[in-house]
């Protein structure tokens, strides 16, 4: 039989792992504002709870897409994606609220502009509902050694959203909270790095969709409200583990090969400065994190060799959204606590 075409252009999927609660708490908003204009899927990776149960019963309305295991983030998202057809596909978080109106200027923002490959709506902190939450705020950014951050968050300062940051703004990467895509790019670009596990898979997507040519962007006429610290918290040993390991690797990836060299160097000072403060307020554990990050860089060094062949490269000042300084030394030296004041 011939592919039936799907009644809309813009789909919202949400990836589930034992998240009933989750489901039940956040998925009425989700409905209510989106159903209008976009088809909700809930791909599940293969939970042990009452998630089928509940989505079957209680969401009859949302499409279910079950995963034969737990692929994690990015196995799950690919794997899911694969029974997707809309043009167009929000991966949105289990624990996020949206707002009335929310996909509408986002869906225009891609019809709009063929080179926009990935966006992201403006994210605030359900618990602090003025306030931008940690994990997107109002755009991600990079700077020149490869740390993340974001228009309405510097480290862990989250700033007040008064307006500030209210413009359309093409950035380096959108948050994985709230990732809007073109499926067709998504694809051409590789889709998310399954070997990452968990944490900035979207960071290294979009940056290599910025390789191929195409754009990321914030579009903060579309807000929602990030609950976050679902999967791994801030005081996670693990998710230091897993943050500074794959910063390494998708610097290592994604750069020429000088630069990436020589901006791992400078890591690695930075991030043995890092470990000392952390021995100073006591955790230990995250000391250990980020010596045991390392030596799976190093460990795994020619495997990524490999993997870098052919690979499109290019040198990180030439890319959007990067700050051509430290924010590190902004941040912490500096005393800078804003991005407006970079």
């Amino acid at each position: 039989m011939p592919e039936t075409k799907p009644q809309h252009k813009i789909a919202v999927a949400i990836l589930n792992w034992n998240g009933a609660a989750l489901l039940r708490r956040f998925l009425p908003s989700v409905i209510e504002h989106s159903q209008a204009v976009a088809q909700v899927y809930v791909i599940d990776n293969a939970s042990s709870d009452e998630s089928l149960e509940v989505l079957k019963t209680e969401f009859p309305q949302v499409k279910l897409i079950v995963l034969n295991e737990n692929y994690g983030y990015a196995g799950g998202y690919n794997k899911g994606l694969d029974y997707i057809k809309e043009d167009y596909v929000v991966l949105l978080n289990s624990d996020v609220e949206v707002t009335a109106n929310w996909l509408p200027p986002l869906l225009s923002q891609f019809e709009n502009n063929p080179k926009l490959a990935a966006l992201q709506p403006k994210i605030k902190d359900l618990n602090k509902k003025d306030h931008f939450e940690y994990a997107g705020a109002a755009g991600g950014h990079i700077d020149i050694l490869g740390y993340p951050f974001c228009r309405g968050r510097l480290f862990d300062t989250l700033e007040e959203d008064k307006g500030q940051y209210d413009s359309y703004q093409k950035v380096f990467w959108a948050s994985g909270a709230c990732l809007v895509v073109d499926s067709k790019k998504y694809r051409e670009a590789g889709g998310l790095n399954e070997s990452l596990f968990a944490h900035m898979e979207e960071i290294d997507l979009c940056w290599r969709m910025q390789l191929q040519g195409f754009e990321v962007g914030c579009e903060p006429a579309s807000t929602v409200y990030h609950l976050g610290g679902g999967t791994l918290n801030k005081l996670s040993s693990k998710k230091t583990y897993l943050n500074f390991r794959n910063s390494l690797i998708i610097m290592f990836l994604n750069l020429p090969s000088g630069e990436a060299f020589a901006k791992i160097m400078a890591r690695l000072v930075l991030d043995g400065i890092a470990g000392i403060k952390f021995i100073f307020e006591g955790k230990f554990v995250h000391t250990l994190a980020i010596l045991k990050a390392h030596f799976h860089f190093y460990v795994r060094f020619n495997d990524m060799m490999r993997q870098k062949v052919g690979k499109p490269v290019k040198p990180l000042n030439k890319l959007e959204g990067v700050y051509h300084g430290s924010v590190v030394q902004q941040h912490y030296l500096s005393k800078k606590k804003k991005y407006s004041e970079l």
